[in-house]
């Protein structure tokens, strides 16, 4: 029976957490993180050239989107290897480019504070001594694929791998909150992190959950992934975890948790990351008078990673095509997979669950081509009926994007 629920115990030692926590404390890397490899992403404007970096700490081979604040996108052929994105190859994405380089994990504290009993400062060693939850969870940036919209929008130029999945070990936020002791007419609980604006003027990056939702017992604390510590560029030492939820919302490095007796009416939460309150957070393009709201939960997405567009495959044998999905907010119902421009579906094979929240690895086989040209699209239906849409949506942030993926190959 699928797990969908967060798991009460984790694989990882407290010994072993203290330990590799401990280390940590790792150099960003300079302007020269430059590489001579590059890759050309399959987005809609030039320039499709990227360079492929290997000159972050804890990370490997990266597509390089920017280098200051760091921008580093998964290649998508590692999501083929396996469900869980392996931490050095966990796409980055800061908004500021004041990122401390170390953090001192003994003296590290997070603070909870605000409209709450009594005001908390915790120690790694404090929240290691809490109970511990593990939770499988798809990490994707709202962006994620906005260099595929058109017309063009503006900020970082994503392909698919501004997103990763991993398992996540630490602390419920409900059993933090309770004890400090929520008290009556809360609304909203901010978080903040150790990173900070370039100028004093700029705004704090800093996003808030109503009270509910920050006390659903799935709103977690984590301090590990993997089985290892957080990397530092992933937030190292604790990172906010909303499942379901795009990204913007996962605070790193978070260090401040402020209980709000009003809504939250920062820029982060009022003005940026917005979207058009319509379906699929879909406009026109150049139309105005559209009420915007804060981006929330996620949508579901499927992709193939075996098998690229333009690709050539061998006419007259059938081949193996695998890929994955998941669900956005809810767990994978179905995947399924079109040979004829979406007339006709057909249901693939979908492997172990992980939870309603984690990546879904699917695979099928297909007959046999003939010589030519062919589509393959791909397609997903999460638990709560919502499936990707066959038009791509558009808006002037390039958030959201969930139409039907398609590859075209030529069978030779």
């Amino acid at each position: 029976m699928p797990q969908h629920r967060i798991h009460a115990r984790s694989h990882l030692s407290r010994r072993a957490v203290l330990r590799t926590i401990g280390i940590a404390g790792l150099a960003v890397a300079s302007q020269s993180a430059w590489a001579d490899q590059s890759v050309e992403l399959p987005i809609a404007g030039e320039p499709r050239q990227r360079p492929v970096t290997h000159d972050f700490p804890q990370k490997g081979s990266m597509i390089l989107q920017r280098i200051r604040p760091p921008l580093l996108e998964t290649p998508m052929e590692v999501f083929d290897r396996g469900v869980f994105t392996p931490n050095d190859q966990f796409y980055v994405r800061w908004h500021w480019a004041v990122i401390p380089t170390k953090v001192d994990a003994d003296a590290f504290r997070l603070a909870v504070r605000g409209h709450v009993n009594q005001a908390l400062s915790l120690s790694i060693s404090d929240l290691l001594s809490m109970p511990r939850v593990e939770l499988a969870a798809v990490n994707q940036c709202s962006g994620n694929s906005r260099g595929l919209f058109s017309p063009r929008v503006p900020g970082a130029q994503w392909a698919h791998g501004a997103m990763g999945n991993a398992r996540w070990t630490g602390v419920l936020l409900k059993d933090v909150l309770d004890r400090a002791g929520v008290k009556l007419g809360a609304v909203q609980v901010r978080f903040n992190g150790l990173d900070e604006p370039v100028v004093p003027e700029a705004p704090d990056f800093r996003k808030s959950l109503d009270v509910d939702h920050a006390r659903d017992g799935e709103v977690m604390i984590a301090f590990a992934m993997n089985g290892e510590q957080l990397p530092l560029l992933n937030g190292f030492p604790l990172r906010l975890i909303v499942p379901g939820w795009y990204s913007t919302y996962w605070v790193k490095m978070l260090s401040d948790i402020e209980v709000l007796d009003r809504a939250d009416d920062d820029y982060w939460m009022t003005t940026a990351y917005t979207i058009p309150d319509t379906p699929h957070a879909n406009i026109a393009p150049g139309q105005t008078g559209v009420k915007m709201v804060p981006i929330s939960r996620m949508v579901p997405r499927s992709f193939f990673t075996n098998v690229t567009d333009g690709a050539s495959l061998p006419a007259g044998a059938g081949a193996a095509i695998r890929g994955i999905a998941f669900g956005g907010d809810a767990g994978v119902a179905r995947v399924e997979l079109s040979m004829d421009d979406g007339r006709t579906w057909q249901p693939v094979t979908l492997d172990e669950d992980y939870g309603k929240y984690s990546f879904r690895r699917w695979q099928t086989s297909i007959p046999q081509l003939t010589k030519g040209s062919h589509s393959l699209m791909v397609r997903c239906t999460n638990l709560s009926g919502d499936v990707q849409t066959a038009m791509p949506n558009w808006n002037n942030s390039g958030f959201m994007r969930n139409v039907i993926e398609t590859v075209h190959v030529t069978a030779i």
